[in-house]
C-alpha cells in the first residue's frame, strides 16, 4: 500500500511542486542537491528496523517513519521515503531488535560512475545505512495528518575549540 501511494505521489510531484506548510510534503530526488533537501526535511525522523523494507526484487527501498515537520513547527506527521533503482543495501551499528528506535540525522549522496551513486543514512548513535543505486531515485510523502509534537527536537551547539572570540 505505501509503496503504490509513494509511486503515485513521485508520478504527483514532478507535475506539481509542493506547496504551502500546511500541505502534505511531497519530494522527489534525482542528484544529490535534491537528497539534501530531503535530508532537512526528515532530519529528525523517528524510525524502527522494522519500518525498513528493503525489496530486493523490485529494487526497491521503503522507510516508513515519523517525521518532525520543521517547516510547520511543533507537529510530527507519517511519512515514507523510497529509493527506485537500488542495487544493494547494507547497515552498520543498527540495532538488530525490529522495535528500537532510531532517530535520523542526515542523508548524504556520494556520486560513482555516472549516474550511480551511495547513499548513506546516518542515525544517532552512529549507526548508519548505505543504499547503492544505479541512479538516483529517492521521494518523501506524508502519508497522515500532522499531530502535536511531545517534544521539539533540540541540537547541541557545536564543541568549542577552546578559544575566545
Amino acid at each position: 500500500m505505501i509503496t503504490e501511494a509513494l509511486e503515485r505521489d513521485a508520478q504527483e510531484a514532478i507535475r506539481t511542486p509542493s506547496g504551502g506548510a500546511n500541505e502534505p510534503l511531497r519530494l522527489l530526488a534525482e542528484d544529490g542537491e535534491d537528497l539534501a533537501i530531503i535530508s532537512a526535511a526528515l532530519q529528525d525522523a523517528i524510525l524502527r528496523p522494522a519500518d525498513i523494507v528493503w525489496e530486493k526484487g523490485a529494487r526497491r527501498l521503503t522507510i516508513e517513519l515519523s517525521r518532525f515537520c520543521w517547516e510547520c513547527g511543533g507537529t510530527r506527521v507519517r511519512a515514507a521515503m523510497q529509493f527506485g533503482d537500488v542495487l544493494a543495501v547494507k547497515s552498520r551499528g543498527l540495532p538488530r531488535l525490529p522495535d528500537a528506535p532510531l532517530e535520523l540525522l542526515a542523508i548524504h549522496f556520494f556520486e560513482g560512475e555516472a549516474p550511480s551513486g551511495r547513499a548513506i543514512l546516518m542515525f544517532a548513535g552512529g549507526g548508519d545505512l548505505r543504499v547503492d543505486v544505479e541512479c538516483l531515485d529517492a521521494v518523501v510523502t506524508d502519508l497522515s495528518e500532522r499531530w502535536p509534537a511531545r517534544m521539539a527536537p533540540t541540537h547541541l551547539d557545536a564543541p568549542s575549540d577552546g578559544m575566545e572570540s
